[in-house]
């Protein structure tokens, strides 16, 4: 078996130095098409389970739907130990001291034009495979989001005609565009897969919540943050900078996926001035409810699974006063964390409303008048006890190691803030939506984000954020903006 992955660079060729420039064209083309071709062949496709032809030549899984039969298997991949409940808190790296005082060079370049430091400089070939449990784990997630993504994409289109998406406001082009973001997904399972070796995950069965062409769109926004946000928690804590550099430039495409669903789905493309990263248990918990059931054999992820947190009153990104939005839950199409906001309303859309501040259908940008959310908006709460299954072939459990709830955590940008849980009954409660800047007025909340009860307002930052896993009780997706 190859130990290296072999990546193929394609350079242009300038024209020779000296060489005339070629003559302005001053007569505008008549007609536009494939005047000269190039042969090529269709190449089949080697991964995923059978696929039909549905509407409009657009491919989908045969099934999409529940898991109906009885797990052979039950609970997380295990080590052959486990070392401590916990990892403990520790202080900072003694040899973490380098302090620049004087803006340049201080000690001894390697080569001209390199400064000393770095990890990967010092000429040793690369070797493009994980170089750990953690690595192998990390990736294998990665691989799990990259597969539901490739069949997510191509479902939708399959789906819904092209009056429906016409109706949405998504016409061919914006249809073409889907169908490419698709076919990075091919690029990007096939570059994980290469990177974990034989025992890479299949792709699965899922599925889905949605009904309507927007609701797809806005699940895809929520999926696709979870996976952007769950891959930057975790690339720089890889033991192979070689797989964390290819990995980077994978997930550099799943941030413009999920700005375009964004547009698509009438929300502002940009909200935030940092992006956030969570640990992998918390995409995890996102990504395992959809998926049905795995190949016999299918690699297991040893990640946690988090009881979920239902936000009753999370705003409907489809009402042009989302303030309008019903207090029990009942316009999320489903009780799943990341169930995307209900679009057959009956009064109250801002779908087709072409009034700026009020409008929300697929645009470039939009500004709302009355924002998804805001500083001191009471946030009402649901979540499940522990002990339920989830996940492919309903063989994983959600479990949490912390106690009684008392804070909700709020993660997104650099920070993650707390303001108190107020229980009102049996895995009921509230909180105040709080009110905090990362700089000058940049606010903290905003965007689709985590909030999780926590047992503890444990002080976390962006490099460590897991330490704050033990002390979750539920974890949810909120759409702040």
């Amino acid at each position: 078996m190859a130990n290296f992955l072999i990546v193929a660079a394609a350079f242009l060729l300038a024209p020779a130095v000296g060489a005339p420039a070629p003559a302005p064209q001053v007569t505008a083309p008549a007609s536009f098409g494939p005047d000269s071709q190039i042969s090529a062949s269709v190449q089949p496709s080697t991964t995923g389970y059978r696929v039909e032809y549905l509407v409009d030549g657009y491919s989908s899984a045969t099934y999409h739907g529940p898991y109906t039969g009885t797990p052979t298997t039950i609970g997380a991949a295990n080590a052959p130990t486990t070392l401590a409940a916990s990892i403990p808190t520790l202080p900072p790296n003694p040899t973490a001291t380098y302090y620049n005082t004087e803006g340049v060079p201080l000690n001894p370049m390697p080569a001209p034009f390199m400064p000393a430091g770095g990890l990967g400089t010092n000429g040793t070939l690369p070797r493009y495979m994980v170089e750990s449990d953690f690595d192998f784990e990390s990736i294998a997630l990665g691989l799990y989001q990259e597969w539901i993504e490739l069949d997510l994409f191509h479902d939708g289109l399959a789906r819904f005609t092209d009056g429906e998406f016409d109706a949405a406001g998504l016409g061919d082009e914006a249809r073409s565009l889907i169908e490419f973001m698709a076919d990075q997904e091919t690029g990007h399972s096939t570059l994980l897969s290469n990177m974990l070796g034989e025992r890479a995950p299949k792709q699965c069965v899922y599925d889905y919540p949605y009904t309507t062409v927007r609701e797809w769109v806005d699940f895809m926004q929520r999926v696709t943050r979870f996976g952007e946000s769950g891959t930057w928690g975790f690339i720089n804590h890889l033991d192979s900078r070689e797989v964390a550099q290819l990995l980077s430039q994978s997930i550099a495409t799943e941030s413009r996926q999920q700005l375009i669903f964004r547009q698509m789905s009438g929300l502002t493309p940009m909200n935030v001035w940092f992006e956030n990263g969570w640990p992998q248990s918390w995409a995890w918990t996102m990504l395992a409810q959809y998926i049905s059931y795995c190949p016999e054999n299918t690699t297991r992820l040893a990640w946690q699974n988090f009881p979920t947190l239902r936000i009753l009153n999370n705003a409907n990104i489809n009402r042009y006063s989302p303030n309008d939005t019903a207090q029990d839950g009942s316009e999320t199409v489903g009780p799943r964390i990341t169930d995307p906001s209900r679009s057959n309303l009956t009064s109250g859309s801002c779908e087709n409303l072409n009034v700026t501040g009020y409008g929300c259908g697929p645009a470039i940008a939009h500004n709302r008048s009355e924002p998804l959310s805001f500083p001191g908006k009471k946030v009402l709460f649901q979540w499940d006890a522990p002990g339920l299954p989830v996940g492919p072939n309903n063989s994983y459990v959600t479990s949490t190691t912390a106690g009684a709830p008392k804070f909700v955590g709020w993660s997104q940008q650099l920070n993650l803030t707390y303001s108190p849980l107020t229980v009102t009954g049996n895995n009921t409660g509230y909180t105040y939506q709080p009110l905090g800047y990362v700089y000058d007025s940049e606010g903290i909340i905003n965007g689709t984000m985590a909030v999780m009860l926590t047992d503890l307002d444990l002080f976390v930052t962006p490099f460590n954020v897991s330490m704050l896993n033990p002390h979750i009780v539920a974890l949810g997706l909120y759409q702040a903006g």
